[in-house]
């Protein structure tokens, strides 16, 4: 059978898409765990990269726990052994492999597509594989539309490229992905570029989920890890065997974690996971994709319920990653104007049983050995870039490649489209085109980046393009620079986006917790030491109040105006706004586990009560948040004590009495 592509749709549950939300995200990452065992690259690079801003994007929201059928395009690649289908809406995720003489699914293929907030700009889809750019975490494209052709490699075998500009690293992705006649292994061509002068920082990950279940064992080149968990440590450790329990069965072990293999210099990249028959998924590389990565939820309470909340019941998985870097909280130098290329292959291996579930040198070279018989070292270094022929369009990604190549920003890429602007970039085109950015209410979407940048400041003075000066001295980092500009907005016209965001930058600098009361503050100020003074909460709470009195039905605004008030200590302020709110508003999970809160801490224990006993569903729950056993049990603990202290030996009572029922449990610490 000749390799074929073709266009087509997918039908199964799912959710209405996420929405790109109104308001900038102007928190950045930043991971600081205890590093034991680093060398000093690694230490370098962990230091290295992590962005003080999200911008230019905004929040990915807006969906439900609700799922009806629906038809999802796709992109299908096949041959007489494969059948890889890509979701080019959906970040061009691989969200099936199949063998097709066994009929066996070599991923995670969600039964289900239901995003949960679990990346940086939110939404999140479990299964597949996912391509992940940017920074630490899933890659703000992750939920977006990638363009996607059909193109002809020399040989005659189609391929599909998905490509797309990346706004806040402004790096250009192109994935590649073909299927020459009857190859057992999925070849995939992954190609950054950074097209400015200066060093720009990168992380990448593919991100490969697989059935987990008893019996499934991943194994990987290496006999050492850092090992990662939610206890924000990274220490080296001996792999499999850590604690007397063999952690490349994943299938009994309670806690979630992160395993980092250290793969030794010279020796060839690849992870696989298979099952009791030796059989299973396998990932490899050239050499430049050098980490290799196993997570597993777990299989405590916490794990279990993330695990249904992402695939239904019963769907379970776990994760092998391959990165530039070797953990996930580094991120790599890149020069100016160049571009990096490697080579994945994906398939099925099939083993020895015997050796792969024997001791752990017996199953790296059973491993080992039948890689080389699947795919040879030198194939992959074999797969010379080249195509020919004209592109045929397969699906539309943003315009925001084309308003940055008309801006001289992005060179040609290889004569491929940049696709067309639409109303998201028609604002900034006119800029380009006349000197003055239309007025617009709401504002138009973010735009950063040294052009853009030059253009505002030296913009006439309004509120619109003050506002945008300031989104873009704060991706520059000049946050002082940026609340000059906002002020300057503020007085030209006084508008909800504008105090919005003098109000979140003044938050991140305080430290005030975001939205969730598990996350860490992005920013401190010069000796670490944080500005958290009742003046500063107040001042942050007065400016949200005007400003969602002026938006009164932007729910993202509503949401952090509530926090804020809780974080000012008016609890009773918090809940007459949630009253005044409209219905829509006010039923949503994220508002009823606030409006809790709230009762808790005005004293009104039976409003808690009611609204927690009723069943509260956080659509938007983020990974790791602690914020529903956090007050479940600070319910019952006030319920006990009544007008008294809490206890410990009451606040241990209260837990023993009330267990957290298992809709709430999303706890990932537990005890082994």
């Amino acid at each position: 059978m000749t390799s074929t592509l073709r266009g087509g749709t997918l039908r199964l549950p799912a959710t209405e898409p996420p929405q790109d939300g109104p308001l900038p995200i102007l928190h950045g990452t930043r991971v600081r765990p205890g590093i034991t065992g680093a060398d000093p690259e690694m230490t370098a690079q962990i230091g290295y990269g992590q962005p003080y801003s999200l911008l230019p994007y905004t929040p990915q929201d807006g969906y439900s726990r609700t799922r009806h059928e629906r038809e999802l395009p796709v992109v299908v690649l096949e041959n007489s052994q494969l059948t890889a289908t890509f979701l080019p809406g959906y970040g061009g995720r691989l969200w099936s492999l199949e063998h097709r003489p066994s009929g066996r699914e070599l991923l995670h293929r969600n039964p289900i597509l239901q995003p949960a907030n679990l990346a940086l700009r939110d939404a999140w889809l479990a299964g597949g594989v996912e391509w992940n750019l940017g920074a630490t975490g899933h890659w703000p494209l992750t939920c977006s539309p990638l363009h996607a052709v059909r193109l002809t490699r020399a040989d005659g075998t189609p391929m599909v490229r998905l490509y797309e500009f990346e706004r806040m690293r402004r790096l250009l992705l192109q994935i590649d992905a073909w299927l020459p006649e009857d190859s057992p292994v999925l070849f995939v061509r992954v190609t950054i570029r950074n097209p400015a002068p200066a060093e720009a920082p990168v992380y990448w990950w593919s991100n490969i989920a697989v059935p987990e279940g008893p019996g499934v064992r991943v194994v990987a080149p290496a006999d050492r890890a850092h090992h990662f968990d939610y206890t924000a440590e990274l220490r080296v450790v001996g792999f499999p065997v850590l604690d007397g329990i063999d952690r490349s069965y994943t299938d009994d072990v309670p806690r979630s974690a992160d395993y980092f293999f250290e793969i030794p210099s010279g020796e060839r990249r690849w992870i696989a996971a298979l099952d009791t028959e030796g059989r299973g998924l396998v990932q490899t590389s050239t050499d430049l994709l050098r980490g290799r990565k196993l997570f597993h939820w777990g299989t405590g309470p916490g794990g279990r319920r993330w695990q249904e909340w992402l695939s239904g019941p019963g769907s379970r998985y776990l994760e092998i990653q391959a990165g530039l870097a070797r953990t996930q909280l580094e991120h790599v130098p890149m020069p100016g104007n160049t571009s990096w290329s490697w080579v994945e292959a994906y398939g099925l291996l099939e083993a020895d049983p015997d050796r792969v579930h024997g001791t752990w040198d017996e199953a790296r070279s059973a491993v080992s050995e039948a890689l080389e018989r699947l795919v040879p070292r030198e194939a992959l270094e074999e797969q010379a870039e080249g195509f020919s022929g004209q592109a045929v369009r397969l699906a539309h990604g943003s315009g925001w490649a084309a308003l940055e190549a008309a801006a001289g920003a992005l060179p040609e890429l290889d004569g491929l489209p940049y696709g067309e602007m639409g109303e998201e970039q028609a604002p900034w085109a006119e800029l380009l085109a006349s000197g003055r950015l239309p007025v617009g209410d709401p504002p138009a979407a973010p735009v950063t980046g040294p052009r853009w940048r030059a253009l505002l400041e030296a913009h006439p003075a309004d509120w619109h393009a003050r506002y945008h000066l300031g989104l873009a001295r704060y991706a520059d980092g000049d946050t002082e620079g940026a609340r000059t500009a906002w002020k300057e907005s503020l007085s030209l016209r006084r508008t909800p986006w504008t105090l919005r965001c003098l109000a979140e930058s003044l938050r991140l600098e305080t430290g005030e917790s975001p939205r969730h009361e598990d996350e860490s503050p992005r920013h401190e100020t010069d000796g670490g030491v944080r500005l958290e003074t009742d003046g500063a909460r107040a001042e942050v709470a007065e400016l949200l109040v005007e400003a969602c009195a002026l938006a009164p039905r932007v729910p993202e605004l509503a949401v952090e105006t509530l926090h804020a008030l809780l974080a000012a200590g008016r609890p009773a302020d918090a809940l007459a706004l949630i009253d005044g709110l409209p219905a829509g508003q006010r039923s949503r999970g994220r508002v009823q586990l606030i409006e809790t809160q709230a009762a808790l801490d005005a004293g009104d224990l039976e409003r808690a009560g009611q609204v927690l006993t009723s069943g509260i569903e956080v659509d938007n729950l983020r990974e790791g948040e602690i914020s529903l056993d956090a007050v479940w049990f600070a319910y019952h603990e006030r319920r006990l004590s009544g007008t008294g202290p809490v206890t410990p030996e009451l606040a241990e009572r209260a837990r023993r009495e009330n267990p957290l029922p298992s809709r709430y449990d999303f706890r990932m610490q537990v005890s082994e």
